[in-house]
């Protein structure tokens, strides 16, 4: 080794011993922000429900609601406002993602959604099925999902659905925009 080696290896220090409180001071005030943080999301989330709870009852599926037309597991993805894809509905579980069995019969499309409340459009509700590429809090590539607008009290809803299986929602789109034709022709 060289001198001028050995001089810098001697005037090396060891590291600063750690001050723990501070540290620990730091962490637990991170950790009550982050609280805070969630807290005040959680006021927010209840907020819009009492915002929206003039929405009725979600409707439940009759007793006999038919033979199944189309069936489709994937994921429930949340609603919003018809037209305005960021403005989610929180009211009666709407908000609430989660896996979900589709079924449409001749009486309507059937949502199951297990861990959360199940609900039922009747035919005569429904009024446009798509393939789009988002709704509030999920965005895919285009067409990746389902939505299915519908008419709930004096509010019209969009309801965002993505299939297991993806190249099937399609067919969802064409089954749904026939009977919706076929009801609204016979309507008149």
């Amino acid at each position: 080794m060289t001198p001028a080696l050995m001089i810098l290896a001697a005037e090396q220090k060891s590291a600063e011993v750690t001050d723990w409180a501070a540290r620990i001071g730091w962490v637990v005030g991170l950790l009550a922000f982050v609280a805070f943080v969630y807290w005040l999301m959680r006021q927010g989330w209840k907020w819009r429900g009492s915002l929206q709870s003039d929405l009725p009852e979600l409707p439940t599926a009759p007793v006999e609601p038919g033979e199944a037309k189309l069936t489709m597991t994937g994921r429930y993805h949340g609603s919003t406002t018809a037209g305005q894809w960021l403005d989610r509905i929180v009211a009666h579980g709407l908000g609430t993602r989660s896996r979900v069995e589709l079924t449409l019969t001749d009486a309507g499309l059937a949502v199951v959604r297990p861990g959360a409340q199940d609900f039922f459009v009747p035919v005569q509700a429904l009024r446009e099925a798509r393939l789009d590429k988002g709704i509030a809090g999920k965005v895919l590539a285009e067409g990746g999902l389902l939505i299915v607008t519908w008419a709930h009290g004096d509010k019209l809803i969009d309801s965002g659905f993505r299939s297991d299986h993806a190249a099937g929602q399609s067919e969802w789109v064409d089954t749904l925009t026939h009977m919706i034709k076929t009801t609204e022709g016979t309507a008149r």
